[in-house]
């Protein structure tokens, strides 16, 4: 899984970098039906996460304002990289227990963490 990483120069980078990881292989949009947003919970309604860092200010970096779920597929069809774009899942994880920080994106984080473990160890 990749996340937190914010706009197009930092996409740029990290696209570069996977092309020699991943030749012929191009990260995708994801689409909602993907197996991966369903293995446990149903995240059909998935929004940016915003870092602490954001709080009370602009919740994003660069150019980064939308957020995107993106995935490498293997020859099998399988997502191998989820790739998280313009949100810090991360944090929503580290400060799952802040009472300053918005339940909302804990919750989205912690789900999307379980579905990708769980995804991950049954595909």
């Amino acid at each position: 899984m990749v996340d937190d990483f914010w706009g197009t120069p930092e996409w740029a980078v990290f696209e570069q970098s996977m092309r020699k990881v991943f030749p012929g292989r191009p990260a995708v949009e994801l689409p909602t039906s993907e197996q991966i947003f369903h293995t446990v919970y149903d995240l059909n309604d998935r929004y940016q996460i915003v870092g602490a860092w954001g709080l009370g200010g602009i919740g994003y970096q660069n150019d980064g304002d939308t957020p995107y779920w993106k995935g490498i597929y293997d020859e099998k069809g399988r997502v191998v990289v989820a790739i998280v774009m313009n949100s810090d899942t991360g944090d929503s994880w580290e400060y799952a227990d802040d009472p300053e920080y918005p339940e909302k994106y804990s919750a989205l984080g912690i789900r999307v963490g379980v579905n990708y473990i769980i995804y991950a160890m049954t595909h």
